[in-house]
């Protein structure tokens, strides 16, 4: 990769096959590339040659790699020249940091990019080269000036006298040549030549320039071109000054002719390369500008004025015709540390990389900043890009993974508990089982032990149903069965839910019912979980033989239900927090006090879905709490009819059936026989739906229990099934399920069923499906 010529890129890797991306980037951009397998020899080019840029690729050390960048910003004839690292492991592990620190101007992370690495390097090859150009048209311009200097100094000009009243024109050699006149013309009509010889561009300027100076006596001065003899054209300086008689009568010109031809174009090609250095500066998307660091009397940087920017400076900044002004101008508010970093850039002359808020533009930016020119100017040249966007983003998932490690935290936690609360009632549950398991024969303990499974089953069955709401609650399933209810109802069904957890612990409840009648358009069962979830909440966190007041009245158009305890409170940061999903009230206590810490949320969702507001209030550790429901009252309206009967449910009982227990767990399908057995009906259990179908057509069942999650065949298609036989029509389908949302129910009832129950079923609920068949 190493060309014989002299190379603008110095590539310093220690790895030995050169790396293709670069090869194949510095063949399109048609520059060479010195590969140096090692910093020292690296190092020894970089003192002996100007380079356009220096390429440092990563070898797998990355102390190395800093070390090589700095030995090159040390290096005299480089300290200007930019350092970039490449190849470097795009890792979030790999600091690069402490390359920038080195001195790089830019680090890119394998695999390469030839799109960034083309960019980068035009970019500093083409101003290398435009540098190189402007320093060789400065020299040039100045050689050339020399020479013009050596020549008027030396009278190797060419010189002619104008005879104005003969319109004769005499001159020597030089000037001859330059009109390409030979020796014998000389002496005659040059006047003539000299205009034949001007470019028609120019023509009528020099005219105007001799008539005005022979009629008002000023000196003649014009720049123009003339024919070369041997064709094209050059640039002459024609100077002169008018002799006049006594009278005041133009007599002659003198003057000389000067041969300007080298500094014209030495001007031409500063002007090329000043027009491409512009629009390379111009062009680039990196905000570029030149300032000039002010100081206060103390000698300290107190400002700095914008001497020149590009159009992407604007874009980067918000900041319009900053060229001239001074950054307190534009931004009174800046920070001072802008002043210091530049500060220090002007007066060490060492380039700094940063990144850096400005909080009065809102934005964050990565700036390169170098010193130019001479120190006593105090000029800096800043490369920046606004890089807020990439730090919102960066903080944004700073605080995503602070979020997932909370939630993470959170889940554990629930987990945990879940674990605890279900191992509660499964306990007695067990050793109520090894009690009967063993016969015990004493009436009393046997029915007391039922009493203590049926209230830990509850407890458990309770647990389940919060989860499942949660569920609900989450995907929007919930659709409330709005009616117009009596909230003393709803007030009275509430506490005697949640009398055995008040009671068991010895508390004393105070009820307080509304003095008039408050009427909701609500769910009542709904509201009485509300209001039970706050009692059990009241429970749970008093201790033993506290006091629980439940009140109510009216406010307005609103009904207002408060719950108050005198128990352990709640830290007043926290009365937010109390409503989040699993979040619990009286860290430490929680363990004994029970609950998932979902109760409250599911206050609050139910309450919202309302239309209604739940709030907290408490004085902190030990002082009790308030929870405050607040809820719109229903409009008025006329005396409705008296209310309905009650459910044909309540009637007598349901007479004997003939009942199909479909269930893959063959437990609960056994248990729900045995009871349907007590009941006086005759039972049978499948354990599958192709069983399940092969029993239908012998024992002919009027009503099929039917589990839907089996596998291989799921309720679903049995229910189908059966629905598609005719002499089946009058079999009554019951879906037996954990699933109880509204598009459960909606989609066992397009399935054909005729009723749907939530596992665990109460044996009331078994019955009342009985009954309707």
């Amino acid at each position: 990769m190493t060309a014989a010529r002299h190379a603008s890129v110095l590539f310093i890797c220690e790895r030995p096959v050169p790396d293709p991306v670069l090869g194949r980037v510095a063949a399109e951009l048609g520059e060479a590339v010195v590969h140096a397998r090692t910093a020292a020899a690296g190092l020894e080019q970089a003192r002996e040659h100007d380079f356009a840029v220096v390429l440092v690729g990563y070898a797998g050390d990355a102390a190395g790699l800093a070390a090589t960048i700095r030995q090159a910003r040390a290096t005299q004839r480089s300290v200007h020249t930019p350092v970039l690292a490449i190849g470097v492991p795009e890792q979030a592990s790999f600091a690069v940091e402490p390359l920038y620190e080195a001195g790089a101007v830019a680090v890119l992370t394998e695999p390469l990019s030839p799109v960034i690495l083309r960019t980068k390097l035009r970019f500093y090859i083409d101003a290398f080269g435009a540098a190189a150009e402007r320093r060789r048209a400065e020299a040039a311009l100045f050689d050339a000036r020399a020479r013009l200097e050596s020549i008027i100094s030396a009278a190797e000009l060419g010189v002619w006298t104008w005879d104005i009243g003969a319109d004769r024109v005499t001159c020597d050699a030089r000037m001859g040549a330059l009109f390409g006149l030979a020796d014998a013309e000389r002496a005659g009509a040059l006047a003539a030549r000299y205009f034949e010889a001007i470019h028609a561009d120019d023509l009528s300027a020099v005219r105007a320039l001799l008539d005005d100076a022979v009629a008002r006596g000023v000196p003649y001065d014009a720049t123009f071109r003339v024919r070369r003899s041997g064709g094209g054209w050059r640039w002459v300086i024609g100077r002169g000054n008018v002799v006049r008689a006594e009278n005041g009568e133009a007599l002659h010109m003198r003057g000389v002719i000067i041969d300007a031809s080298r500094q014209f174009e030495a001007e031409q090609q500063l002007r090329l390369s000043e027009e491409r250095y512009r629009t390379l500066f111009d062009s680039i998307d990196e905000g570029v500008c030149v300032i000039e660091v002010l100081y206060d009397q103390a000698g300290q940087p107190c400002d700095y004025r914008y001497l020149e920017t590009n159009p992407a400076f604007a874009k980067h900044t918000g900041l319009g015709n900053a060229v001239g002004r001074s950054m307190r101008e534009l931004v009174p508010g800046i920070e001072r540390h802008w002043f210091e970093l530049y500060g220090r850039v002007a007066a060490t002359g060492e380039p700094v990389r940063a990144i850096k808020e400005a909080r009065e533009l809102g934005r964050w930016y990565d700036v390169y900043a170098a010193r130019i020119g001479p120190p006593e100017q105090h000029r800096v040249a800043v490369v920046f890009n606004d890089v807020t966007e990439r730090r919102s983003s960066e903080e944004a998932l700073r605080r995503m993974a602070a979020d997932l490690e909370e939630a993470n935290r959170v889940k554990t936690e629930f987990l945990a508990t879940l674990a605890h609360e279900l191992r509660n009632p499964l306990a007695p549950l067990r050793s109520g089982l090894q009690f009967i398991r063993r016969g015990g024969a004493d009436p009393q303990a046997v029915a007391r032990i039922h009493e203590i499974m049926e209230r830990q089953l509850g407890h458990l069955v309770h647990l389940v149903d919060d989860l499942l709401d949660v569920a609900r609650i989450t995907r929007g399933q919930v659709a409330l069965q709005r009616e117009r209810i009596d909230l003393a109802d709803v007030l009275s069904a509430a506490a005697e839910t949640s009398m055995p957890l008040i009671e068991a612990a010895r508390h004393r409840l105070d009820l307080r019912l509304p003095q008039e009648t408050l009427m909701l358009e609500a769910d009542a069962t709904r509201l009485t979980q509300v209001v039970s979830n706050l009692l059990n909440n009241a429970a749970r966190y008093t201790p033993r033989g506290g006091s629980i007041v439940l009140a109510a009245e009216r406010d307005g158009g609103e009904a207002v239900i408060a719950v108050s305890d005198n128990g352990i409170g709640i830290d007043p940061d926290r009365l937010d927090d109390v409503f989040k999903m699993f979040t619990q009230i009286g860290e430490g206590r929680r363990h004994a006090a029970g609950g998932l810490g979902i109760g409250l949320s599911l206050v609050r969702s139910l309450v919202e879905l309302h239309g209604g507001s739940v709030q907290a209030a408490s004085a902190g550790a030990n002082a009790g709490s308030v929870f405050t429901v607040r809820l719109p009252l229903a409009a008025p309206q006329e005396a409705s009819a008296a209310p309905p009967g009650r459910d044909s449910a309540d009637a007598a009982p349901s007479q004997a059936r003939r009942v199909l227990v479909v269930d893959d767990n063959r437990d609960a399908a056994e248990t729900l026989s045995a009871v349907l057995g007590q009941l006086g009906h005759e039972a049978l259990v499948a354990n599958d739906g192709h069983q399940a179908l092969r029993m239908m057509a012998g024992f002919q069942p009027q009503v099929v229990f039917l589990d839907l999650g089996m596998p291989g065949m799921s309720g679903y298609e049995v229910a189908e099934a059966i629905r598609r036989e005719p002499r089946y029509a009058g079999v009554h389908l019951v879906a037996l399920t954990g699933w109880g949302g509204e598009a459960d129910r909606e989609r066992t009832a397009r399935a054909g069923f005729d009723r749907h129950l939530t596992k665990p079923a109460t044996t009331a609920a078994i019955e009342e499906a009985l009954a309707q068949t």
